[in-house]
């Protein structure tokens, strides 16, 4: 379903996926909606699942024609899942699918041989162990004649785990709280799970022993590398025969492409960098505000993923919520600058909010609603704040997970109500 906004007027209602935009919206929230939806539809994991398995070549572990036992990991599992049995249809004879509490697809829930266990995400909690344990269970349960597909995507470090002798559930927790609190970087923090698990860092591919698999991946880390997803579940085993072939199908460099297009293809200039960003979301809204301001583009596009270090009592929000909101300051009272800034699996750190889409008077509403932008910033409590203007976004899971993505806009409202296919109000047309 398309995503939308909360009011544009800063009222309290919450505006979810598949609902109308108000008739009074701004056109150019309209239009960021839309490029956003492109991005997403191009990183969907069931449409990228269903023709990487359905291309010529689609590995040496499906070809015999045999039966496949399917473990798919991550936020982005379920809808991973349906491309499978959408490409393999009736040879896949088990589904192990493990993901965010609230992820399911219902269609999952009425398939044949399907397990679905529901997980925690960031923090793990026992329901990643007991998920480790099954996993474990499962791998080592293979039949001799079957086929092993797994799909990987971001959320799969905290959803699944089995611990190293002497480390418990408390240091996990404890160590994956401190870790994000300080602002540490996906790849760092992967990398740094590793030492804590006996799955993580391709263990679980070493209890394979050599045998052929298939795994895809849908990348949340720089450089997309399977050693580094899902802290590397699937990624390489350092000893011993490995015969997984790996690929990985979504990126967000496919993400940043897919709304270049659908900007490109509605007659505006885009300015969408290679490079993925990193680093501290505030010093990133400065330069983000700042290349917006003085590029000679109506569009611009980042993805990547920020960080915030947070206080000892953080309010409500997310790495995104922080950017956006940071942003709004920057460009407060320059009419023709609009920005989004979201999580494109659908949540901003422990929220169920994806992000925001800020305009020039989204800091004079956080105003209004009787809130300052400088003290929500300070105790990360942007969330609050931008529920106070309106510009809060509610998307609901995506079926995708490859960072965050941020959109700029230096455009009118005249302009934007004028560009092909534009609509006032109702919900951002279909993505070309």
């Amino acid at each position: 379903m398309p995503p939308s906004s909360r009011a544009a007027s800063g009222a309290s209602s919450k505006w979810c996926a598949g609902a109308e935009l108000p008739p009074s919206s701004d056109p150019r929230r309209e239009l960021l909606l839309t490029l956003l939806q492109a991005a997403l539809a191009r990183v969907d994991g069931r449409r990228c699942v269903r023709e990487a398995l359905t291309a010529d070549g689609a590995g040496e572990a499906l070809a015999a024609g045999g039966p496949v036992w399917l473990a798919a990991v991550g936020k982005a599992a379920p809808a991973m899942a349906l491309g499978a049995h959408d490409a393999l249809s009736a040879r896949i004879a088990h589904s192990l699918i493990i993901t965010r509490e609230g992820h399911a697809a219902p269609e999952l829930l009425r398939a044949h041989g399907v397990e679905i266990l529901a997980s925690s995400h960031p923090v793990p909690d026992q329901r990643s162990l007991a998920a480790g344990e099954r996993l474990l269970q499962w791998v080592g349960a293979l039949p001799l004649e079957a086929a092993p597909l797994f799909l990987i995507s971001g959320g799969a470090s905290s959803l699944v785990e089995v611990l190293r002798e002497g480390t418990t559930l408390a240091d996990l927790e404890s160590f994956t709280a401190r870790e994000l609190a300080a602002g540490t970087a996906i790849g760092a923090l992967n990398a740094k799970r590793v030492g804590l698990s006996r799955i993580k860092g391709g263990r679980l591919t070493a209890r394979l022993a050599g045998r052929p698999a298939r795994a895809l991946f849908v990348s949340d880390v720089p450089g997309d590398d399977p050693a580094l997803i899902g802290s590397g579940l699937l990624g390489p085993a350092s000893e011993g025969e490995d015969r997984v072939q790996r690929t990985v199908i979504a990126s967000v460099e496919h993400a940043v492409a897919g709304a270049a297009e659908a900007a490109r293809v509605r007659g505006l200039s885009v300015h969408a960098p290679k490079r993925r960003f990193a680093g501290d979301a505030l010093r990133l809204a400065a330069r983000f505000a700042h290349e917006l301001r003085l590029a000679p583009n109506s569009v611009c596009v980042w993805g990547g993923e920020s960080t915030v270090q947070l206080p000892p009592h953080p309010g409500k929000g997310g790495r995104n919520q922080h950017l956006a909101l940071a942003a709004a300051k920057l460009i407060a009272g320059q009419a023709d600058l609009m920005l989004l800034a979201v999580g494109t699996d659908g949540t901003d750190g422990v929220t169920e909010d994806a992000g925001a889409l800020i305009d020039a008077e989204s800091c004079a509403r956080v105003v209004l609603g009787g809130l300052d932008v400088d003290e929500c910033l300070a105790g990360a409590d942007s969330g609050a704040a931008l529920a106070a203007s309106g510009d809060l976004l509610h998307l609901g899971p995506t079926g995708t997970n490859v960072g965050d993505l941020v959109i700029g806009l230096k455009l009118t409202p005249e302009a934007a109500a004028a560009l092909p296919g534009a609509r006032r109000g109702g919900p951002p047309a279909p993505v070309l």
